[in-house]
């Protein structure tokens, strides 16, 4: 069975992790899964004030984030959801992997963006050291985007890491009845091409091949692809084609546990969760 069915969703207030909430919560209730919601505070930690200021900060920021409480609770009463609720302090990134890998969850869902002071620790950097940390695979959700399973776009380059997206998304497809659109991108310069066309013809069949190889062990599966090979910068190849085919997720893959500057900053996938207007889902591939 490839559907999720312990998801934690990471909730600071914005109006992307609100929506990424709520689409959380149509997942679990199509699919009668479990659903735990956490809302991570920082602690007060400005040495130089006085106790009673840091107390009454520490109050403040206990109030902000039992009133995202309050407004995520009235989206699970609307979706009719049971959610489990966690309010916790200390550092978003350690706290969200902490409980995602001492409660086994498969699946992290976090929004994309935000501004204010709760809402500025599930962005940029934060988000990708809960991507490049995290056991299990992580669904960012952008504002203003529904997430569903109907339609996935899965890239490949045959690398260990694509083979670990493809197979997710070869499931998943099965599991929901699902279209899939496979793709491989031959992303050269337009020196490189004027140099050496031969080797552009290479990397194109090399392409054609990766896309084959997963179109057939999608078959096996009982599951039809269409099968693509683009050539282009490989972030604007995969958001445009996800618009243009009408595709609703795009399924990444990324490394397992390690450093995030080497893991995951200035990556193709990061990239494309900074500029997809889809969900992106990260499927990770950990060391055997």
């Amino acid at each position: 069975m490839e559907r999720y069915r312990k998801i934690l969703v990471a909730v600071d207030g914005s109006e992307s992790s609100k929506n990424a909430f709520r689409q959380t919560c149509r997942i679990v209730r199509h699919d009668h899964s479990w659903i735990t919601a956490v809302v991570v505070i920082p602690p007060y930690q400005d040495q130089f004030q006085t106790l009673s200021i840091k107390e009454k900060a520490s109050r403040e920021l206990q109030d902000e984030g039992n009133k995202i409480i309050e407004d995520i609770q009235s989206i699970s009463r609307e979706e009719d959801v049971y959610v489990k609720f966690r309010l916790e302090e200390g550092s978003p990134v350690d706290t969200i992997l902490d409980i995602a890998e001492e409660h086994f969850f498969d699946l992290v869902v976090t929004g994309r963006r935000g501004r204010s002071r709760l809402e500025r620790s599930l962005i940029g950097s934060v988000t990708a050291r809960i991507i490049g940390h995290s056991r299990c695979d992580v669904l960012v959700v952008p504002k203003d985007t529904a997430v569903s399973w109907t339609s996935l776009l899965v890239p490949t380059d045959g690398s260990r890491f694509s083979r670990s997206s493809t197979r997710k998304a070869i499931g998943l497809a099965k599991a929901y009845g699902a279209s899939l659109k496979i793709v491989s991108i031959v992303d050269v310069t337009e020196e490189f091409q004027a140099q050496a066309p031969d080797a552009v013809d290479s990397l194109v069949m090399q392409a054609w091949q990766h896309v084959d190889d997963v179109g057939s062990e999608a078959a096996d599966r009982g599951v039809t692809a269409d099968r693509f090979v683009r050539e282009g910068e490989s972030y604007k190849v995969i958001t445009d084609m996800a618009i243009k085919q009408g595709t609703d997720m795009i399924i990444m893959g990324s490394h397992g546990r390690t450093g995030v500057r080497r893991l995951f900053m200035g990556s193709v996938t990061e990239k494309v969760i900074g500029h997809a207007a889809r969900p992106v889902l990260v499927v990770k591939a950990l060391a055997a």
